[in-house]
């Protein structure tokens, strides 16, 4: 078991479960917050995939003069050189790690376990995944960034792992500029992203939902 919160989703609850999405929040936040993208994701009535949405605890958040809200780890700076605390960043992704693990031992093949996160999210999933010890199917990144990118520790299990990057154009948040960094650094690790950029802001879109759901049936396969 775990010590984090999840609600939990079937894409088709008359079919046994043959994969796994656990997709993070972003700052303030819940578990809820990406429940309702389940049926717009089109993923086919033979996909039985469980959705699990953990929820951050609620912490002191730096950059919004120490308010409690759910937070994956502290920010202490805006911008692009944002500054933020990378030790409670890692403690988050050791606790999805924990929820991975937890999927496999459901039975879940780890090549059929995916980790989706926006935002914060996103950073948390990148450090988790990349770093995990079994193979999993990819990493959805949305409207992040990757703040560990020099630090990680890439595990040889993930070897070439498929990233799906997508970010807002006229993102006020987290400019574009960081989705395109977090790419590069991406592939200089050895791993094979892909990306989009939308007309939007810090938010998700009908179109990147499309392409979420053409990329995940892309990796599950049939």
């Amino acid at each position: 078991m775990t010590d984090i919160p999840v609600i939990e989703r079937i894409s088709n609850n008359s079919a046994e479960v043959n994969a796994s999405i656990i997709w993070l929040h972003g700052l303030g936040a819940d578990g809820s917050d990406f429940e309702p993208i389940v049926p717009q994701l089109g993923l086919p009535a033979a996909y039985a995939v469980r959705f699990v949405f953990p929820s951050a605890p609620s912490i002191a958040v730096t950059i919004n003069r120490g308010m409690v809200m759910p937070a994956w780890y502290d920010i202490m700076e805006l911008g692009d050189a944002r500054r933020i605390d990378e030790a409670g960043l890692r403690a988050s992704a050791g606790k999805v790690q924990a929820l991975l693990q937890r999927e496999i031992d459901r039975g879940v093949p780890s090549e059929r376990i995916l980790l989706a996160g926006f935002s914060q999210g996103g950073a948390v999933c990148l450090e988790a995944g990349l770093s995990f010890q079994d193979r999993i199917g990819g990493i959805i990144a949305l409207s992040t960034y990757f703040p560990t990118a020099a630090s990680v520790v890439v595990h040889p299990a993930q070897s070439r792992l498929p990233v799906l990057v997508c970010h807002g154009s006229m993102d006020p948040m987290l400019t574009e500029s960081l989705g395109l960094d977090a790419v590069e650094s991406l592939r200089s690790l050895g791993m094979v992203p892909e990306y989009h950029s939308y007309p939007m802001a810090h938010q998700v879109s009908p179109q990147e939902i499309d392409q979420i759901g053409q990329w995940i049936r892309a990796i599950l396969g049939n």
